[in-house]
């Protein structure tokens, strides 16, 4: 039997404070919401009990952010793809940001396990003077576990319409693209940071984004497998390739922190969350 569960989220900006509210069908909630950083950022927890996907199962995100808001989204631990026999399992979120908004799209990992049919998907509308940053984390196999990723297809889709467009098909049976230089250099998890904006950035406030993020890499261990561009006026992206999550997660939430810092001189504040 397969699971469809939906969700949509809507913040808004009343009275100084963003207020989130939310329908769902299926198995997928959002948590209290919460205030660590004062009442304009609004921060939630997006929780699916299942806590996995086998094929067949869809996970239908819709986000609006209204003018004003500021939203963040995190999760309480990986989206687990499970090995499919009966089609694609999909995960999707598409999110839409008025003039003023500001979005933080920062599930935890996906995990693509051995034998999966997975897709996930996100897209992002923004206005003109409308922020956001999402990142993406996959990992592919369990590699603590001895599960190598063997078998299996998992299809990524990341688009700001107009502005950017990143698509691809990671075949576990291709070894050239699991291996090569050129690929994935054997390593088993890519993670990516975006920063987009509805407009062209300003070069000196892109730079300065682009400096930090280089400093952190810098000091980081994979500083030969990680870097930080400007692929077009309107995104900042930070690319990273590492063995396993942990590294690779450490250093988008310490560039995540810095980004904070120099794009919306607002603090690192790490959602609640994540200290447990």
């Amino acid at each position: 039997m397969s699971w469809m569960a939906s969700l949509r989220l809507n913040y808004t900006f009343e009275h100084s404070r963003t207020v989130a509210r939310y329908e769902h069908q299926g198995p997928l909630r959002i948590l209290q919401s919460l205030y660590p950083e004062g009442e304009g950022v609004c921060h939630n927890v997006l929780v699916h009990p299942p806590g996995g996907l086998v094929g067949g199962d869809t996970l239908d995100m819709r986000v609006s952010v209204a003018e004003g808001a500021h939203g963040l989204v995190t999760t309480p631990g990986a989206t687990r793809f499970y090995r499919s026999e009966a089609g694609l399992a999909t995960q999707q979120v598409h999110a839409s940001l008025a003039d003023g908004a500001r979005l933080e799209w920062l599930p935890l990992e996906a995990l693509a396990f051995n034998g999966c049919d997975a897709l996930n998907l996100a897209r992002f509308e923004l206005a003109p003077t409308a922020e956001m940053m999402a990142w993406d984390i996959t990992a592919l196999g369990l590699p603590h576990a001895q599960q190598p990723f063997e078998r299996g297809v998992f299809r990524q889709h990341l688009e700001i319409p107009g502005v950017w467009l990143e698509r691809g098909s990671i075949d576990a049976q291709d070894l050239r693209l699991m291996n090569s230089p050129l690929g994935l250099a054997g390593q088993r998890c890519m993670a990516t940071l975006v920063f987009a904006a509805g407009h062209a950035l300003a070069p000196a406030r892109a730079e300065a984004a682009l400096e930090a993020a280089r400093a952190l890499i810098e000091l980081s261990p994979w500083r030969t497998q990680a870097g930080a561009t400007q692929p077009h006026p309107q995104v900042l992206v930070l690319r990273v390739l590492t063995p396993v999550v942990e590294p690779a997660m450490g250093l988008l939430r310490q560039v995540w922190a810095a980004w904070r810092q120099s794009l919306w001189q607002l603090p690192g504040q790490v959602p609640r969350l994540w200290n447990t």
